[in-house]
């Protein structure tokens, strides 16, 4: 590997560490509890704005995660008190499960059961316990999944329904986000649920949880990938496809964690198969997903051939991590000089160097959205300190 690599390896150290730094300093609300809701991309907090449970989520995974792979302390007091955060005000101690959303008091104002929530639940529960040991998150994060496999498990056709009322009961509009089709089975959700389920299967040896996430894989790689190596969005019950969209930051996301899922339930012939699906899906990712600075564009429509230029900030930070993976199958250099592409657009035009924190979007011009907020419900450290930490970690 190369002297360049190696530098970005190094600037992903201190990445990680600023990344931190920020969410530290910025984001702690010290007049209602755990952490703000939402700050603008002027670094300015927004009084009173709800909570979310994808960022509390992911601050504690983040912020649990970046310890153990840093063997330190010094972020404990965040861990702890982004746990107990989750478990006084979004736990749900009537029905199972967590809110998606409260009021900045900490009060449910969106109580449905979103099963990616669920999913995101387990896995920085997974990831606490490993730092603390504590048996209390553990145990969570069981219940978690067996709340899932109970209640969103589609026994008759396969996969997992998207969401759900507070008490389990069917719900009708199911969209994650309201860019989001209203479909019953989406990939981002198996996707993420199949992430969680690999967390939680290093902490809790069952066969029940690896038979799981074995089938999860397999519809993965069986009804979510399509013959152009891109994975499909959206389906219905019955595996109907609802959309023709590609996802160029999800498309290399997956590749990867699919492959970490197969290393979990160790089983060498689904490794072997992963492993070879990940070298396709890259080489379609390199052709088509990537635009003529090196930067990593947002999506395709099939249907329209509309492109969506935009360059999000996750999608950089995904593709350092599945390219990086693919290296490793290959040792083709084209995968680090794209690497290397990636991370300099990121630097120079998605890191804010004046307030800290990335940017959420760019344009095709390098503009930033300014509308877009620096910590939102879907602005989190989780994507950006996750590849700092992959990076380094394996090879």
């Amino acid at each position: 590997m190369n002297s360049s690599y190696e530098h970005l390896k190094q600037d992903l150290h201190q990445e990680l560490k600023n990344i931190l730094g920020y969410w530290s300093s910025n984001t702690l609300d010290e007049t209602h509890g755990g952490f703000v809701g939402r700050i603008n991309s002027d670094n300015e907090v927004i009084k009173n704005a709800s909570k979310g449970i994808i960022l509390n989520t992911r601050i504690l995974w983040s912020f649990s995660a970046a310890s153990n792979h840093l063997t330190t302390s010094e972020y404990k007091s965040i861990c702890d008190r982004a746990y107990q955060y989750l478990k006084r005000y979004f736990k749900d101690e009537n029905h199972g499960g967590v809110f998606w959303e409260l009021d900045y008091w900490g009060q449910p104002i969106n109580k449905r059961k979103q099963v990616y929530a669920q999913s995101f639940a387990i896995y920085a529960l997974s990831e606490y316990y490993i730092l603390t040991k504590n048996e209390e998150a553990k145990t969570w994060a069981i219940e978690l999944f067996n709340l899932i496999e109970t209640h969103a498990k589609d026994n008759i056709n396969n996969g997992y329904v998207e969401a759900f009322n507070e008490d389990w009961s069917p719900i009708e509009d199911m969209r994650l986000s309201e860019k989001d089709m209203n479909a019953t089975k989406t990939m981002n959700t198996h996707l993420h649920i199949l992430e969680a389920y690999t967390r939680l299967l290093g902490v809790f040896d069952s066969e029940e949880l690896k038979s799981a996430l074995k089938n999860l894989i397999e519809l993965i790689q069986e009804k979510f990938l399509n013959s152009n190596y891109n994975y499909d969005l959206f389906f219905d019950t019955h595996w109907n496809l609802q959309s023709n969209i590609v996802s160029y930051g999800h498309d290399i996301e997956t590749a990867w964690l699919v492959i970490d899922a197969a290393k979990a339930i160790r089983n060498k012939a689904i490794i072997a198969q992963t492993e070879a699906t990940a070298i396709l899906v890259a080489d379609a990712f390199l052709e088509h997903g990537i635009d003529s600075e090196g930067a990593v564009i947002n999506e395709k429509n099939l249907d329209t051939n509309k492109v969506d230029t935009d360059r999000h900030w996750w999608p950089q930070m995904e593709a350092l991590v599945g390219l990086k993976y693919v290296y490793e199958l290959t040792y083709e250099p084209k995968y680090i000089e794209a690497s290397l592409k990636i991370w300099d657009f990121t630097k120079n035009n998605l890191i804010d160097k004046i307030h800290g924190e990335w940017h959420f979007r760019v344009d095709k011009n390098g503009n930033v959205y300014t509308q877009e907020d620096k910590v939102s419900m879907w602005k989190a450290p989780y994507h950006t300190s996750r590849a700092c930490i992959v990076v380094q970690n394996k090879g």
